[in-house]
C-alpha cells in the first residue's frame, strides 16, 4: 500500500526535555498521521490527504491556537512552521571512517519504493534519543535503524501526546505504544528515553531479528495493521543513524 505523506496533520506534543509538558509542534502543511500502532495489539486509522476539522479543532482548543491572537504566536498553520528545519545531512565534525557502513545499516536491501520527510530539530531531537537508547541496550546500528523507521511510521519522531477525543485509543508517543497494552504508564510512554527503551527490548525478544527485513522485525513488535508501512522509511532511518551514530 503506498501512503502519501507529503502534508501532515498539526500534533500535540511533549517537550522532550519537560516530558509533563505538552507542546504544540508545527508541521509542513495538514494532513492525517496513519498507521499508527497500539502495543501488541494494533489498530490503524486510514490514511487521508486532507485534514479532519475534527481533528484540527480539538488541536487548536487543546494548545490555545484557537483563542484570538494565537495566530501571529504560532505558525502551526498550513504551510506554517515553528522551528527551522534541520540539514538533513552527516555531522561535519565526524570523520566518516567512524560512521556505520551502508552494509551494517542495510544488510538485506531496502523493499518497495522509499519516501522521505524533512526534518526539524524536534525530529531530530528525538532520533538522536531513539539512537542513544540503541547503543545502550546493545541492539547496535541496525536496530537503531529499525528504531527510527518506526518512529517515522509511527509519529513522524515527533512525541506526540494525548489528542483528547481525536486520540486512537490510548496510544501516545514516538512509538504510539498503548498503556493499556502493557507499555507503561502515559509519562512513560512519552518520555523518549523510556519508549525507545522499552521498543528495543521488545525488539531483543524477536529470535533472530537482527536477519529479519525490517518491515518484519518492527511488525513484530509492533502488530501493527500496516505491517509492510515501515519497509518505506529504511532508508531515510539509516541516513539519520549515520547521521547521528
Amino acid at each position: 500500500m503506498k501512503y502519501d505523506f507529503t502534508r501532515w496533520l498539526p500534533a500535540i506534543a511533549k517537550d522532550s526535555k519537560n516530558p509533563k509538558r505538552k507542546i504544540a509542534l508545527s508541521v509542513v502543511g495538514v494532513a492525517a498521521l496513519g498507521g499508527l500502532a497500539f502495543g501488541p495489539t494494533a489498530v490503524a486509522g486510514p490514511v487521508t490527504t486532507t485534514p479532519d476539522e475534527g481533528a484540527v479543532a480539538a488541536i487548536e482548543q487543546a494548545t490555545g491556537l484557537g483563542r484570538p491572537g494565537a495566530a501571529e504566536e504560532s505558525a502551526l498553520t498550513t504551510g506554517g512552521t515553528t522551528t527551522k528545519p534541520a540539514a538533513d545531512k552527516p555531522a561535519a565534525d565526524k570523520p566518516a571512517a567512524d560512521k556505520p557502513s551502508r552494509e551494517e545499516l542495510i544488510p538485506h536491501g531496502v523493499q518497495g519504493a522509499q519516501s522521505r520527510v524533512p526534518l526539524d530539530d524536534a525530529q531530530l531531537a528525538n532520533a538522536k534519543a531513539i539512537v542513544e537508547e540503541a547503543k545502550d541496550t546493545g541492539v547496535g546500528e541496525r536496530g537503531a535503524v529499525i528504531g527510527i523507521a518506526t518512529s517515522l511510521q509511527e509519529s513522524k519522531l515527533y512525541n506526540l501526546g494525548h489528542l483528547g477525543a481525536y486520540n486512537d485509543h490510548d496510544s501516545q508517543g514516538l512509538f504510539q505504544q498503548r498503556p493499556s497494552s502493557g507499555w507503561g504508564s502515559p509519562d512513560e510512554i512519552t518520555d523518549p528515553e523510556y519508549a525507545s527503551q522499552a521498543f528495543f527490548q521488545a525488539l531483543k525478544n524477536v529470535g533472530g531479528w537482527q536477519q529479519l527485513p525490517l518491515t518484519s522485525a518492527a511488525q513484530t513488535v509492533q502488530v501493527s495493521a500496516y505491517p509492510f508501512a515501515y519497509a518505506q522509511w529504511e532508508e531515510q532511518a539509516a541516513d539519520i543513524v549515520s547521521q547521528l551514530w
